[in-house]
């Protein structure tokens, strides 16, 4: 269970570097909402999943209770889960669909919010990395 925990946290961490990058790089700002991007992030690990960056932050927590043997940590991935789902659905798709209409629209169609597609959208084109 530590070896499998162990590899769900270096994936996890990987994929928020690559996630996180893919913000800066493609959308021309940062997940912070004081300096939004200027573009629909919509490439990289964003073609599988719309929140990358928070499936990523649980994939962590869940491989920590797996190093350390810890149930705890499984509650705290669950209630951290909650948060982001209710964080993304009330304050962040809102705010994206004013920002980017039609685009947004038609990406949350295609990509799922939390369960990562098996093979990319190829709907949009977007900057390669």
């Amino acid at each position: 269970m530590r070896v499998l925990g162990a590899l769900m946290l270096v994936a996890a961490v990987a994929f928020l570097l690559q996630s996180f990058v893919r913000f800066v790089v493609e959308g021309l700002g940062t997940p912070a909402p004081v300096a939004p991007t200027e573009h629909l992030v919509i490439g990289g690990p964003y073609r599988f999943v719309r929140n990358p960056m928070y499936v990523a932050v649980v994939t962590a927590i869940l491989g920590q209770a797996l190093i350390f043997g810890q149930a705890a940590l499984l509650w705290y991935g669950l209630a951290i889960a909650l948060i982001q789902a209710a964080f993304v659905r009330f304050y962040e798709e809102p705010g994206l669909r004013r920002r980017y209409g039609s685009e947004y629209d038609t990406y949350r169609a295609a990509v799922p919010a939390w369960i990562p597609r098996l093979r990319p959208w190829q709907g949009a084109s977007s900057p390669q990395m």
